[in-house]
């Protein structure tokens, strides 16, 4: 019993030490650097208003997309990450505030909200995101966003449905510069989007039962 009793004096004598030395058993986590996603977007100048509301939902994707680590495809069907650098958000947030932005400049559609409040709208943009990644191509690479696109109107009746996809080339390997060409793929692909909804929005809204 007394042996029992200096084993475990000894084992708090060596826990106090190691908290006083700041040491610890745990594994240290590699520190990250969060990259926003940019954008060199701009306001439309003199916009003409419609008559409709939108609300933009953040589309669904696969487990290793939705998720704030930064995907690349190094080879073949292999899919990894980033180490030591990952998004501020994970992917479909990332995408779902940019176009919420891009709409916000453009200034045509002036009744805007997403899925984080729970407002009702003529019109709700979503879909399913299926790339959002660089991969290689050889010794070249590039960044892939795709996007499987759907508007639906407030009775959850399809009303348009079409897939975006971009492709930037990237010419440094650098984390910096591969971000940046994240950034000039979304910038793209949110340009024809935001001009594919205004169209899909006028057509339908004009055509729609006024009853509705």
């Amino acid at each position: 019993m007394r042996r029992v009793r200096q084993s475990v004096s000894q084992l708090l004598v060596v826990g106090v030490i190691l908290l006083s030395s700041g040491c610890s058993i745990l594994p240290k986590t590699e520190p990250s650097v969060v990259y926003r996603l940019p954008t060199a977007l701009t306001g439309t100048k003199n916009p003409t208003p419609v008559s409709w509301s939108l609300r933009i939902v953040r589309p669904k994707a696969s487990e290793v997309l939705d998720s704030p680590r930064i995907a690349v495809t190094p080879q073949g069907d292999v899919i990894s990450n980033y180490k030591g650098a990952r998004w501020s958000d994970p992917a479909p947030v990332l995408l779902r505030n940019r176009l919420t932005d891009a709409f916000y400049r453009d200034g045509r559609v002036q009744s805007i909200s997403t899925d984080e409040s729970n407002l009702q709208a003529d019109f709700e943009l979503g879909g399913e995101l299926q790339a959002f990644q660089s991969e290689y191509k050889g010794q070249a690479i590039e960044v892939v966003i795709r996007l499987d696109a759907r508007i639906v109107n407030d009775r959850q009746r399809i009303i348009a449905s079409h897939r975006f996809e971009v492709h930037q080339p990237v010419a440094d390997k650098q984390v910096a510069a591969v971000v940046a060409g994240f950034g000039q793929a979304s910038d793209a692909l949110t340009a024809q989007l935001l001009q594919w909804t205004v169209e899909q929005g006028q057509n339908n809204y004009a055509t729609a039962p006024k009853n509705q």
